[in-house]
C-alpha cells in the first residue's frame, strides 16, 4: 500500500470515527402528572403550554388561563415564542387567532377574506408586528403585517413540499420532502442547511443544531460538526419532547418529566 493511500485510509477511518453516534447522557430533574391530550411546550418561566379537549392552555404554579374556540375547529398550530403575541392557527377554517398573555384574544385574521388569496400552509410569529406565512397556492414564503393587513412574498416559490418547519423571530425554517433543510431570514435570504435524518418527530433548535426521535430514541444532531448524538436515560415511551435552554422535557400517558442534558 502506497503512503498517500494508507494516509487516506487512516484518515477516512477518522472521519467516520467522528461522524458515528456518540451519548449525550440526560439527568431527571422533575416530573409531574398531567391529564392532557397535546404537550406544546414551555416557555424562559418555566409556564406550560398544552391542548385538552381542543382548548388550549397556559400554566405556572400559581395560575391557569385557557382560551377555547369551538366554531374554528382543532387547533393546528401554536407560536408562544412572544408571550405577549400568541399565535393560534386553525387550518380549517384558514384563520390566525392572536392572544395576549393572559390568552384574552386580541386579534382574529381569517386569510380567506383577504383580497389576495392566500391558503396558510405554515405559520408563526415574526418581528415587528408579523406573521410568518406559507402561502399553499403560489408555495411562496412571506411576512403578513396584521396591522396593516398586508402580505409580501419574500421567496419564489419553493421546489418540493413542506415536510416540516419552524420559526423564530427573525427566521423560518423548513425541511422538505427530501430531508433537505432550508431557512430563510425576514430580508428574504435563503441558506441551505444539511441534510437530517429521517425523523418520527423533530425540533430544529438552530441552522444547525436539531432533536429528532426515531423508533422511540432520541437523538441530537450538530450539522456544523457532522455528527449524531445519541440522548441517553429518557424514557422512551414519550408521546412528544420539547428542548429549550438545556432543558429536555418529555411527555408521557403519566405526565410530562424534565431533563437536564449539556449539548456539546
Amino acid at each position: 500500500m502506497s503512503y498517500k493511500l494508507g494516509l487516506f485510509f487512516v484518515l477516512f477511518q477518522l472521519a467516520s470515527l467522528f461522524a458515528q453516534e456518540q451519548n449525550i447522557p440526560a439527568k431527571q430533574l422533575a416530573s409531574q402528572q398531567m391529564d392532557i391530550d397535546v404537550f406544546v411546550g414551555f416557555d424562559t418561566t418555566g409556564d406550560l403550554y398544552y391542548i385538552k379537549n381542543n382548548v388550549f392552555y397556559r400554566k405556572n404554579d400559581k395560575e391557569l388561563w385557557q382560551y377555547k374556540n369551538v366554531s374554528l375547529g382543532k387547533i393546528t398550530k401554536i407560536d408562544f415564542q412572544n408571550q405577549l403575541k400568541i399565535m393560534l392557527y386553525y387550518e380549517n377554517f384558514n384563520t390566525i387567532i392572536l392572544l395576549d398573555n393572559q390568552l384574552n384574544e386580541t386579534q382574529k385574521i381569517n386569510f380567506s377574506e383577504n383580497e389576495f388569496p392566500i391558503l396558510v400552509a405554515a405559520s408563526g410569529i415574526a418581528s415587528q408586528n408579523r406573521l410568518w406565512i406559507y402561502n399553499s397556492l403560489t408555495q411562496q414564503i412571506g411576512l403578513y403585517d396584521f396591522l396593516k393587513n398586508s402580505f409580501q412574498s419574500i421567496t419564489p416559490s419553493l421546489e418540493g413540499n413542506v415536510k416540516y418547519y419552524e420559526s423564530d423571530f427573525n427566521t423560518f425554517r423548513w425541511i422538505d420532502d427530501k430531508m433537505n433543510g432550508y431557512a430563510v431570514d425576514v430580508f428574504g435570504k435563503i441558506t441551505t442547511i444539511n441534510k437530517v435524518r429521517d425523523f418520527d418527530q423533530i425540533q430544529l433548535i438552530s441552522n444547525q443544531d436539531v432533536v429528532f426521535s426515531k423508533d422511540g430514541n432520541l437523538f441530537f444532531q450538530d450539522a456544523k460538526k457532522n455528527r449524531i448524538y445519541s440522548i441517553e436515560n429518557v424514557d422512551k415511551s414519550f408521546k412528544k419532547f420539547y428542548y429549550k435552554d438545556q432543558i429536555l422535557a418529555i411527555f408521557t400517558d403519566q405526565g410530562i418529566t424534565n431533563y437536564k442534558i449539556t449539548i456539546p
